[in-house]
């Protein structure tokens, strides 16, 4: 019976429960909210924006020899000190005068030309009666002037022909410091007014054209150059096309180094020559020769001069252990002039070579 009493209870519970279950309304979910989206500004990346190199402005070439010549001081301790130390004493005796010629053959003059000059001074001193030693630095100063033969052309041949530009090569054993010059023959061309492209046909030296293209650079001249190991008439050809292209003054061409017992090499250098001058003539061939290795130079020089006709001569190094009468030798041996002189090491320390101001800075003013 109790049984029966559980059930019946149990029954009504869940009836009940159900009914509530009806009449009580359902607890709604809340509504999932919808993202919206974050709206975000484009963002700007700035790219810097390479600066324009800025070009350097060469120094004037007129004049430079003259400021540049606190340069020549090693030189003027031969020829200011020790010639005028010899002409200022009391007696010009024999043995004076071999002293005299003693230091003109250590000063890289040359046994013929310093034969030649003390000659001269001895005689001039002795017809006109010249004692004092300023009379005798004077005559010094004429006899060497002379012995650099003023008359000379030593103009770079630079301006542009029958609408082709003017076409420089630039040849030279390694070590005189070939590439170096003709980057600052670059500046004094620009320094000059001229618009240039250079030809970077030393394709052996790995570092060669891209020495050539910062020379180049800061004057902001044009560099043509090809792969490492190419053939350097061909650079040198494309070079002069450039330049007649973008119609510039002048194209200087830097060959390679060479070694003037190298007769293969010497041939290339003929080749290198001969293909630019299929656009016109080479109008100057500049070799440049190392001053300090004075009279051991000279063979060096005989060698281009047969090979490429060289019109003129860079002399680098004076402001070293050269001498300066290596000036007089090189041009008495070759019968070319020396057109620039380095004295330095600065960018715009070539400079063109006037016999006068050069003689008046070895001797020396106050000498």
């Amino acid at each position: 019976m109790e049984l029966y009493i559980v059930a019946a209870v149990v029954l009504l519970v869940a009836i009940v429960g159900a009914g509530l279950a009806y009449f009580v309304p359902r607890r709604r979910r809340p509504p999932v909210p919808i993202e919206k989206p974050i709206e975000t500004k484009p963002q700007v990346v700035e790219v810097p924006v390479a600066e324009a190199p800025v070009l350097e402005v060469p120094e004037p070439t007129a004049g430079r020899l003259v400021r540049l010549r606190a340069r020549l001081s090693k030189s003027q301790s031969v020829f200011g000190k020790g010639l005028l130390a010899l002409l200022a004493r009391d007696k010009l005796d024999d043995d004076t005068w071999d002293e005299i010629e003693e230091t003109l053959i250590g000063a890289d003059v040359g046994v013929q030309a310093t034969t030649e000059i003390v000659g001269k001074l001895r005689e001039k001193a002795r017809v006109e009666g010249t004692n004092s030693a300023e009379q005798l630095r004077g005559l010094l100063t004429d006899e060497l002037v002379t012995a650099l033969d003023p008359g000379l052309d030593r103009s770079l041949d630079v301006s542009p022909k029958d609408g082709r530009p003017a076409v420089l090569l630039v040849v030279g054993v390694n070590g005189s410091g070939k590439t170096t010059t003709c980057g600052k023959i670059a500046r004094v061309l620009v320094a000059d007014g001229h618009s240039v492209v250079l030809g970077a046909a030393d394709t052996f030296r790995a570092a060669a054209a891209d020495q050539l293209a910062t020379w180049a650079g800061r004057v902001g001249a044009e560099v043509v150059r090809g792969p490492e190991g190419a053939d350097p008439a061909s650079v040198a050809f494309d070079a002069v096309k450039r330049g007649i292209d973008a119609g510039v003054d002048t194209v200087l061409v830097d060959t390679a180094g060479r070694l003037q017992n190298k007769v293969g090499l010497m041939d290339e250098l003929g080749k290198v020559k001969r293909v630019v001058e299929k656009h016109g003539p080479v109008d100057e061939t500049l070799l440049v020769l190392d001053a300090t290795t004075g009279q051991n130079g000279l063979e060096q020089a005989r060698v281009f001069t047969e090979v490429v006709d060289v019109t003129g001569v860079v002399l680098t190094k004076l402001d070293g252990t050269a001498k300066g009468g290596i000036v007089i030798a090189v041009q008495r041996k070759l019968g070319i002039p020396v057109k620039l002189v380095g004295l330095g090491e600065g960018p715009d320390d070539l400079a063109p070579f006037d016999p006068r101001q050069f003689v008046d800075a070895l001797i020396g003013s106050d000498a």
